[in-house]
């Protein structure tokens, strides 16, 4: 599946594996999603009216993931012969919805939390220099003085895999029109070089951006190469976050 995209090739590609109401093991899933290798390869297993999800990269089982958690609604709303409007996902201690409305996907995950923090130790591993310094539960957030920069960033990725979290966002205020912020998301240290389009980045971006604009819808941008466009509402303790979907191809797994 690709997720926040118009058409395939655009977007974050996600591995979706339904597994019924039965898990495999985590060895297992670990070697299919570096099989895959795709940034995340989602795995879910039916529980009543609840779907448990879990999330592998090639390398790691990580926390939360917003892409592969779209990538799968698009899966049972499209593919498996789900009747209903919206899906709840349990994901550890998490509860993660998503909406449909035609076409448009709707993620509602917890808003993180984000705070300011010194810049000294970190990991000078850009280009260009960030403006501001913050971070979340699991990523650093770079402030960048415009969208431009965002956009020709290189990331040295040998020095940011060698960071305490998970990964980096870098982000500044939009110019192009129609647009917001925009953003990048880089994380070697989990098994991605660059994330094509970071969901559960927005958990964090959002509540900055929010705040500073003073404004609770925004519209955003994932300026990697494939790219994808985000619309975003701050809820308060919660994000959502929509985008579109499409299938790109449907298999089976031999083991």
């Amino acid at each position: 599946m690709d997720s926040f995209a118009e058409k395939v090739f655009e977007g974050n590609p996600a591995g979706v594996c339904v597994l019924g109401n039965k898990w495999i093991t985590d060895d297992l899933m670990q070697k299919i999603a570096m099989e895959n290798n795709l940034s995340e390869t989602a795995f879910v297993v039916r529980n009543g009216d609840v779907f448990e999800i879990r999330w592998f990269t090639p390398t790691v089982e990580v926390p939360i993931c917003g892409h592969g958690t779209l990538a799968a609604a698009h899966v049972f709303f499209n593919h498996e012969n789900y009747k209903e409007n919206k899906i709840t996902f349990i994901a550890g201690d998490k509860t993660l919805y998503v909406t449909k409305n035609e076409d448009l996907l709707t993620l509602d995950f917890p808003a993180d939390k984000v705070w300011q923090i010194d810049p000294a130790g970190m990991v000078d591993c850009f280009n260009f220099k960030p403006i501001e310094f913050w971070r979340g539960t699991e990523e650093y957030m770079l402030i960048f003085e415009n969208e431009q920069q965002v956009r020709d960033t290189v990331c040295d990725l040998q020095k940011a895999s060698k960071i305490d979290l998970s990964g980096i966002i870098i982000t500044a205020e939009a110019s192009t029109k129609g647009l917001d912020f925009v953003s990048r998301y880089f994380g070697p240290k989990i098994g991605i070089d660059e994330d094509p389009v970071t969901g559960s980045a927005y958990t964090l971006l959002m509540p900055f951006w929010s705040k500073k604009m003073n404004k609770d819808k925004l519209t955003a941008a994932q300026v990697s190469r494939r790219g994808g466009t985000l619309y975003l509402e701050n809820c308060g303790n919660r994000i959502k976050i929509s985008g579109k979907a499409v299938t790109y191809l449907i298999g089976e797994i031999f083991i």
